[in-house]
């Protein structure tokens, strides 16, 4: 059963700005130490950060494609948690970590609710190169985003009611994701024709419920360092694991 047609708009705020469930996570001790690695220098006339790809997870990979260390965060877009992380953490993992090519950094969705969803879609719509700023700079915006959706009850729950691309539609209305998204480029009537390939959507609700259950991802935000899972971290106790990995 999908996630985001579980939560009701009368609890989508408060289970959003309360933050993510999860259960104990494993120890920095879990993580393979490597061997300190060289810094990897990015083709001419780019940063690593500038490099970025969908992946056949449903996910966009920032940095060197063939970095030693792969991180994977499974992150919400209405997920407090997520915000503190990306508030903490985007620069310094930016700037000390994914540019200097020892790590590449991916982004994927778990899915909340119907909010969430809407904004993973309008996120995608102007490319991979643009998904981690749009998605660090909606985080930063959450508590205006859910003033909006509070103001806009009514036409919220009509929003929900509704089906395919009527839905859509009605929460990014709601929601003050269009003015958002025009705001960074992306105008009303292609942040609309976005929404309208309701297929984006089904294919990203779809890849977050089974690799969910399929990895035992029970909370956000959630991360995995090449491939082992370290559950749900703060940049503080994050950081750690990928020097020990070989970041250093």
């Amino acid at each position: 059963m999908k996630r985001f047609r579980l939560a009701s708009f009368a609890i989508v705020a408060t289970l959003a700005l309360a933050g993510c469930n999860s259960k104990d996570t494993p120890k920095e001790g879990e993580v393979a130490e490597g061997k300190p690695i060289a810094a990897i220098p990015a083709p001419e006339g780019q940063a690593w950060s500038d490099v970025a790809s969908f992946t056949p997870e449903g996910g966009v990979v920032e940095g060197n494609p063939n970095a030693p260390i792969k991180l994977v965060e499974y992150a919400s877009h209405t997920c407090s948690h997520c915000a503190e992380f990306s508030e903490n953490a985007s620069e310094a993992l930016r700037t000390k970590y994914v540019d200097s090519g020892r790590v590449s950094y991916e982004i994927r969705n778990q899915i909340h609710d119907p909010i969430d969803l809407t904004f993973a879609v309008l996120a995608r719509c102007a490319g991979p190169e643009a998904f981690h700023a749009l998605a660090e700079q909606g985080w930063g915006n959450l508590k205006p985003m859910f003033d909006a959706v509070n103001a806009n009850s009514g036409a919220m729950e009509a929003a929900m009611k509704a089906q395919g691309p009527a839905r859509f539609d009605g929460i990014a209305q709601g929601a003050g994701l269009y003015d958002f998204f025009a705001q960074r480029g992306i105008s009303r009537d292609q942040a609309k024709a976005c929404l309208a390939k309701t297929d984006t959507a089904t294919k990203i609700a779809a890849d977050s419920d089974k690799q969910s259950s399929e990895l035992d991802v029970t909370g956000t935000p959630w991360f995995f360092i090449n491939g082992a899972s370290v559950g749900t971290q703060t940049w503080q106790t994050l950081e750690p694991m990928i020097q020990r990995a070989g970041a250093r």
